[in-house]
């Protein structure tokens, strides 16, 4: 019994020092590859990413994200506790299933990790969030995400998503824009940015409202 816990403690240190290290680098390097764009190669299906420095990318695309997805993006410190109560007391209601996850949550998924799982990747997405919120600190997190985000089938980051919807690049992005890449984010396999009916076309509308009320609010000021 005491020679397992001593593997087991080895083992834990081990992940522990990998996984600080993978961290690390990624704090520096640009995100080559994820689990999520290996699925879509093991399906059969192509991958179009281009890596673009949060610098370069139309400020109103990480607007139209924060307003999307994590309006206190800014604020908490990887986990926004008062969504994820308020997600639990709307499943609980019965419906369409929703989540509480933030942008930091979402990266550090999207990064390490696979879609699914459960609890037990849930619990390590909890550890990565927040050694990329130890590590990273708020510009990198949404550059990162900005770039690994999944924005259509094989299509991953706004750069790319910018070319294939748009035919532009993302440096620069009307608020309609990027508000509709970003109404894409929650189901990127299910929904298009161009000619979007539907949700997708309300939603985008609405966020594309928003991208001026997070600039004047400064809800992005942790961006700049």
């Amino acid at each position: 019994m005491i020679s397992i816990l001593r593997i087991l403690f080895k083992a834990g240190l081990i992940f522990v020092g990998v996984s600080v290290l993978w961290v690390a680098i990624y704090r520096f390097v640009p995100v080559p590859f994820t689990w999520t764009m290996a699925g879509d190669l093991v399906a059969g299906r192509s991958v179009t990413k281009r890596w673009m420095p949060l610098s370069d990318i139309d400020p109103d695309m990480a607007r139209a994200a924060i307003a999307g997805e994590d309006s206190r993006f800014c604020e908490h410190h990887g986990f926004d506790f008062r969504a994820i109560a308020g997600a639990a007391y709307r499943n609980a209601q019965g419906g369409r299933i929703r989540g509480g996850s933030t942008i930091s949550q979402q990266t550090a998924k999207n990064v390490f990790l696979f879609q699914g799982g459960g609890y037990i990747r849930k619990a390590f997405e909890a550890y990565f969030t927040v050694l990329i919120e130890t590590l990273w600190g708020k510009r990198r997190i949404m550059e990162v995400y900005l770039n690994v985000a999944e924005t259509g089938i094989g299509t991953y980051g706004a750069d790319a998503a910018a070319l294939r919807y748009f035919g532009h690049d993302a440096t620069r992005l009307s608020p309609t824009e990027a508000g509709r890449i970003a109404a894409v984010l929650p189901l990127p396999k299910k929904r298009a940015a161009i000619d979007p009916r539907g949700f997708v076309r309300r939603h985008g509308n609405t966020l594309a409202r928003y991208v001026g009320t997070v600039r004047r609010n400064g809800l992005d000021a942790c961006l700049k």
